[in-house]
């Protein structure tokens, strides 16, 4: 299942010369976005209140499933995505996400959530080789889908 990618605007002011870091969550069915100047505003939103160590549901039901960084080591901007449940573990890519241009080519580390591995392709609609699964935290996914990401499996 695929969503469009809404625009949101950034909270918060950033002078001229820096480079604004941007993090999102997004709603994978609605595509619906909320930005935050910082990522611990993001986590803060998107577990409303629950420990690090739990799945982080939203107030609407939604599971986060990853969160994606365009920096090794988590730095830089994030998006955070979310989807109507946990992942099962079925052999099959449960959700998929394309992701807007905003995010293509971008990502460089990975957070797993919600049951989730996380699979990366360098095409639209989970085109070309995939990279993955991504099964726990990964600071530099490697040289094979650094910034060469444009569509996500959650299996």
């Amino acid at each position: 299942m695929t969503a469009a990618v809404a625009t949101a605007a950034l909270v918060g002011a950033v002078p001229a010369n820096a480079q604004a870091e941007r993090h999102c969550v997004l709603d994978s069915e609605t595509g619906a976005q909320h930005c935050f100047a910082d990522y611990q505003q993001v986590l803060s939103y998107a577990s409303r209140g629950t420990q690090r160590s739990e799945v982080a549901t939203q107030s609407n039901g939604d599971v986060v499933q990853g969160t994606f960084f365009d920096g090794p080591d988590y730095t830089g901007s994030s998006l955070t995505i979310t989807g109507p449940e946990l992942c099962k573990k079925d052999g099959w890519v449960n959700w998929q996400f394309d992701l807007g241009d905003d995010w293509k080519n971008k990502i460089t580390s990975v957070q797993p959530w919600g049951d989730c591995w996380i699979w990366l392709y360098p095409e639209p609609n989970l085109g070309g080789d995939r990279d993955g699964p991504f099964k726990e935290n990964n600071g530099n996914i490697g040289s094979y889908m650094d910034n060469r990401t444009q569509s996500i499996g959650f299996s």
